[in-house]
């Protein structure tokens, strides 16, 4: 072979080797492609271009993805529980932690986009061996304890509208493939898998508006609830609760990689600013959705069993039979609205969930492992425990539902092995550059973790 085709073939590998030495979050054939101004006009802006609804659209999509794990099967026994036993009192945190957790969210995609790599892939290359372990295993606990419930949740559904017919473990199992179900959905393109889960999102709102609609809340109490912040010590347990739905460790991870699936050039700042300004549009539209999601199902079991004998002992697993007694058949039975969002729920969310263990895993451990073989482990990880969970706890509702809402508390006490991390990173020049956050931002956020950490204690 001649010496100079030698070396063309070298060249040409080379750019190869580089990819394959370290894991990234989205290939470069897999992004979607943003079609906007040209690249030349861009160089010379230090402000984004004009607004484009057309643009809009084409970085739709991310948002909508994290947005699964606000309406997680875990946020609905938070909700309902809430809703219960504190009535229309803590709708207001409801709402200030959804607002604290878009801020949160819209760090994790400025780190993202401003880098084009995602926090634990960061965090890998910024902490010391020990801290990027110490990161990882709690990233990993938070991820399985969110997986349990969401699995579990899915269960449920499948066993409500079965009639009874399928266990809780059976439903286990067939939860466990919607990791193959991913896969499917990826080979199509991301743009197609978002499209599925936006049907899923539609599902929820429109099974929980329809209890919603059925039940009839107070609106007075409604607004009330929003706008007066209460809280007492028989309630700080759903509290702390409510805070561990709303802001789930996994999905600060899960976010900053998502962003990465639209084509953007991170070196040039006129494409930065313009991703960061469409990304914060759909992230607080998704938002907006999610909370008016959990408000009504807040609600609904504020108007039903605030106050009752039945208040305490209401969970996610029998709340479906509870609504059944307490509100009837209609024309179409509330237990099976109920179960239809579960299982929208559910599936949403472990499908997220096996989404953010393969970033999770990747970044921090840079894996260079199929994606199949990824998603399998990570699948695995979740499912093995959680089986025993379904066969230990499937004839004990009670405990089933003990156990649902200390999980909530696990995501809670876990929220700062995500949060300091992802601080620290947006906060350093040599990481972000120009997109860095100012210290007003970082001390709010810092306020925040200190009055969040003594409420804890």
């Amino acid at each position: 072979m001649p010496p100079q085709q030698h070396e063309q073939e070298q060249d040409h590998l080379l750019p190869l080797l580089a990819d394959d030495r370290e894991e990234r979050a989205y290939d470069p054939t897999e992004k979607v492609v943003v079609i906007g101004l040209d690249d030349g006009d861009l160089d010379n802006l230090s402000t984004a271009p004009p607004f484009s609804w057309k643009k809009l659209w084409l970085f739709t999509g991310p948002g909508f993805l994290m947005s699964i794990a606000f309406l997680d099967p875990g946020n609905l026994e938070g909700d309902l529980q809430s809703g219960a036993i504190a009535g229309y009192s803590l709708l207001w945190l409801l709402l200030w932690a959804t607002a604290v957790g878009l801020l949160v969210q819209l760090l994790s995609a400025r780190l993202g986009v401003a880098t084009g790599r995602h926090l634990a892939e960061l965090c890998r290359e910024e902490y010391p061996s020990w801290a990027r372990m110490v990161l990882w295993v709690m990233a990993e606990l938070a991820l399985i304890g969110s997986d349990i419930q969401e699995v579990i949740g899915s269960a449920i559904a499948i066993k409500i509208l079965s009639n009874g017919i399928l266990p809780l473990w059976s439903g286990v199992v067939i939860t466990a493939l919607d990791c193959f179900i991913f896969l499917f959905l990826e080979n199509y393109g991301v743009r197609k898998l978002e499209a599925v889960f936006a049907v899923l999102i539609a599902t929820m709102a429109l099974s929980f508006a329809w209890m919603f609609g059925e039940t009839k809340p107070s609106g007075s109490e409604l607004l009330i609830g929003i706008l007066v912040p209460k809280l007492s010590s028989k309630t700080i347990q759903q509290a702390v609760g409510v805070v561990g739905c709303i802001i789930m460790p996994h999905n600060v991870f899960l976010h900053s990689a998502l962003v990465q699936s639209r084509d953007i050039d991170n070196n040039k700042k006129g494409r930065v600013q313009e991703a960061l300004r469409y990304y914060s549009i759909e992230s607080t539209l998704a938002l907006v959705v999610s909370f008016m999601i959990n408000l009504f199902v807040t609600t609904v079991f504020a108007k039903g069993f605030y106050g009752t004998e039945q208040a305490n002992n209401i969970g996610l697993v029998n709340a479906g039979q509870y609504l059944q007694e307490k509100y009837g058949g209609g024309l179409f039975p509330i237990l099976y609205i109920w179960g239809i969002g579960l299982l929208a729920a559910g599936q949403s969310s472990t499908i997220t969930g096996t989404y953010a263990g393969q970033f999770i895993m990747g970044g921090f451990l840079n894996l260079r492992l199929k994606k199949w073989l990824r998603a399998l482990i990570t699948r695995s990880c979740a499912i093995v425990p959680t089986i025993i969970v379904a066969l230990v706890f499937d004839t004990s509702e009670d405990m089933l539902d003990v156990l649902n809402e200390w999980l909530n508390v696990l995501q809670s006490v876990q929220i700062p092995f995500a949060l300091i991390p992802l601080l620290y990173l947006v906060s350093q020049e040599h990481i972000m550059g120009t997109f860095k956050i100012g210290p007003v931002l970082k001390n709010f956020f810092r306020l925040c973790l200190i009055i969040y950490l003594a409420k804890e204690n």
